[in-house]
């Protein structure tokens, strides 16, 4: 029987099973001569590369909108503590 690859592509998509070691992972987040993204150490398809600033953008973006969306569910908890109101309708 064959032995089965642990890294390669597959449709164009990188993937690596292949036990990563500790510098492999740093290694392959820090790449400043490659672009956005990177293939992952471990798993399958890509990851940001942190060398580059897109990727910190990318990353204050997520996080901004995160903490937003925090910010908002927990305004709206606080809204349901509040007590009904009655809405008077003239016909």
């Amino acid at each position: 029987m064959a032995d089965k690859s642990q890294s390669g592509k597959l449709f164009g998509v990188p993937y690596n099973f292949e036990r990563p070691s500790l510098g492999r992972m740093l290694s392959s987040y820090w790449q400043p001569d490659e672009g956005m993204l990177v293939e992952k150490p471990f798993g399958v398809g890509y990851t940001l590369n942190l060398a580059s600033w897109r990727s910190w953008i990318v990353l204050l973006v997520a996080g901004g909108l995160f903490y937003q969306q925090q910010r908002s569910a927990e305004e709206t908890a606080g809204e349901e503590d509040e007590e009904p109101v009655e809405v008077l309708v003239d016909e």
